[in-house]
């Protein structure tokens, strides 16, 4: 928290003092806006430790809990505001953000006042007695600092902040070089965030549920001749099915979010967004969404069995690749305008699932178990694919979408017809995923 202070007020500076500033003319609050959302961000830090903990306990529920009712209410608060009083600018945006972290903050405090002490804590033998604990103290017998986990706390905060950098790293590329203008960074921010609908409401769960799950069926830093052979049969047979499982979904959003993206955004934001650049835009974003697909489940495998020095080790990796991808990232915007922010992307996961299906690949060598046959989906399956995203994409030249909302509706049906028969095929070909599904 203390470091969560020193930080928003530092780069609350920088944005207010150092970047550009938009016209108050045209974004009112923007001073108050930068202030709320580093207010924000201390906020959220004060329930880290409990979300931690949740975490680590699997309390599922608490965490989906939260979460929804923080994003509700965010929403719902940002509709009314919007609605009622449009002028108040980024104070809508502020105040919904304070909102949110302030609900799922109290989430976690109420569910742990409740439950520390509880006899369910004690049948469960949580380490927890008292919410005294949560609060930093210093413990007999034991020194200041434990330098093991010091060390790998270390290792993963560099790689936390590479990943930063990976991840958002167009838009420091954006805010800091100005390589675009305020109205393409707003289509691109659009187009952005309704492309990671799938990937936060889908892919990021399960990554963060199985990659709790694996560190807890395997131990880190150990060969896979060394652990538990029955463990290592599970943990090999869900990463299979968990890499089967997000390369279809990222498969179907690739073959139909192709066709269907010029559609998407006229039903969304009417021709401002989808005349220019957006359905590009959208279509790349579909493509990006099947690689962060297959890198979500890699790397959470990947990262739950690193040691430290393999740690240390890719983060040197991740160094050249951060300066690799913004790199690129300046070039191909200045080349292709916001579409070279995906492509540049794209090329930025497609090297970190290399490195991740290489040392997946290494780990099981000595194995009899082929967790990787996951990303080979059945050739009939493939075949549907290829059929479904040349049909949608004819029926979009043909029907979409200037002809008329009769001429949108064949379009829609022709992509309802391709979608039922690809899932139907999928439910034929590849019926053990659908017990995994079902199962779990």
């Amino acid at each position: 928290v203390p470091l969560g202070v020193f930080w928003s007020i530092c780069l609350g500076l920088v944005w207010l003092h150092l970047l550009e500033v938009p016209d108050p003319s045209v974004v009112p609050h923007y001073q108050a806006g930068v202030v709320a959302f580093g207010l924000s961000a201390i906020i959220e830090l004060l329930g880290e430790p409990f979300w931690v903990l949740a975490q680590a306990h699997l309390f599922v529920r608490l965490k989906v809990i939260a979460e929804s009712l923080s994003v509700v209410s965010k929403c719902i608060l940002t509709v009314i505001l919007v609605v009622l009083y449009p002028q108040w600018g980024l104070y809508i945006f502020s105040l919904a953000q304070l909102l949110y972290v302030s609900v799922l903050v109290m989430c976690y405090v109420i569910y742990f006042l409740m439950f520390v002490g509880s006899p369910e804590a004690t049948k469960k033998s949580f380490p927890i007695a008292r919410m005294k604990a949560f609060l930093p103290n210093l413990v007999e017998d034991e020194t200041f600092v434990n330098w093991k986990e010091a060390r790998l706390t270390w290792s993963f905060f560099k790689q936390s902040f590479l990943k930063q950098i990976l991840t958002e790293g167009e838009r420091y590329v954006m805010t800091f070089l100005n390589v675009l203008n305020f109205g393409d960074q707003g289509v691109y921010d659009i187009v952005n965030n309704l492309g990671s609908l799938v990937a936060r409401f889908i892919f990021l769960p399960i990554e963060e549920s199985f990659y709790v799950f694996f560190a807890k069926v395997l131990e880190r830093g150990k060969k896979v001749k060394d652990q538990k052979q029955d463990d290592v049969a599970m943990a090999a047979n869900v990463l299979e099915l968990l890499l089967k499982l997000v390369l279809l979904i990222g498969l179907t959003i690739t073959v139909f979010g192709y066709a269907y993206s010029q559609l998407a955004l006229d039903i969304y934001g009417g021709s401002m967004l989808s005349s220019g650049t957006g359905p590009d835009l959208l279509r790349c974003y579909s493509l990006y969404v099947l690689f962060l697909a297959i890198n979500g489940v890699t790397e959470c495998f990947t990262f739950a069995l690193m040691c430290k020095e393999e740690v240390d080790r890719y983060n040197f990796v991740m160094l050249a690749l951060s300066f690799t991808f913004l790199c690129i990232s300046y070039f191909l915007t200045h080349w292709h305008g916001s579409i070279g922010f995906i492509l540049a992307n794209c090329f930025n996961m497609g090297i970190r699932i290399a490195h991740s299906i290489h040392y997946i690949y290494e780990y099981f060598k000595e194995s009899t178990h082929r967790p990787l046959t996951g990303l080979l989906p059945s050739p009939f399956l493939v075949l549907v694919y290829i059929i479904s995203g040349v049909m949608t994409g004819l029926s979009e030249v043909f029907f979409c979408c200037d002809k008329g909302w009769m001429a949108r509706l064949i379009h829609i049906s022709v992509g309802a017809l391709c979608f039922a028969a690809t899932i139907v095929t999928m439910f034929c070909t590849e019926t053990k995923l659908v017990h995994f599904v079902r199962s779990q």
